[in-house]
């Protein structure tokens, strides 16, 4: 388990499907992820079937609670690429009566100690879209900067989005925890 102050991430587990279906189709959940369509409880399962059956060298997802076991959501490293030592980061959190109180701050922090300590990454981004001013803030604090911008990039209720692509390299990371 990776701990951090308020959660901890453990490994996805096939039990927190009914968990996951609470939330995966929620529009306000998905606004924020690059899923689009409704998913159904099938392709969900398939899903974490290949996220538990494979010991991919690229993607590692994990599901994230409370200290209490309370499941929030999900969080990842995707695009692993071990020769230029970066990966994108993803998180989700599904139960909306959890945001805004600093559970997926710090459950990205976490995640971020856990790829620049112990898994020896150097860099690690992200992508998100211009509306999530939640997730911008949150990132913020975590000590991702700006490091581009996707134009137009999404599509969504009859208009185009730009996404913004941030990053954060390990030393920045150290730096930061050493301080605070």
């Amino acid at each position: 388990m990776i701990e951090g102050k308020k959660i901890r991430i453990r490994a996805i587990e096939k039990t927190d499907i009914d968990e996951i279906m609470n939330w995966i189709n929620d529009p306000e959940v998905k606004s924020n992820l690059l899923m689009r369509y409704p998913v159904s409880q099938y392709q969900e399962e398939k899903w974490i079937e290949s996220a538990l059956g494979g010991d991919s060298q690229r993607n590692k997802t994990f599901a994230f609670e409370t200290k209490d076991g309370t499941y929030l959501g999900g969080i990842g490293l995707h695009q692993i690429d071990w020769e230029n030592s970066h990966a994108e980061v993803g998180i989700v959190i599904g139960k909306k009566e959890y945001w805004n109180k600093g559970y997926g701050t710090d459950a990205m922090m976490a995640m971020l100690d856990f790829a620049f300590n112990q898994m020896n990454l150097h860099r690690v981004y992200l992508r998100v879209f211009e509306f999530n001013h939640r997730g911008i803030k949150s990132y913020e604090k975590c000590g991702f900067k700006k490091e581009g911008v996707l134009r137009h990039d999404r599509y969504r209720e009859g208009r185009y989005y730009d996404t913004i692509m941030m990053g954060i390299l390990k030393e920045e990371f150290n730096r930061s925890s050493s301080e605070g």
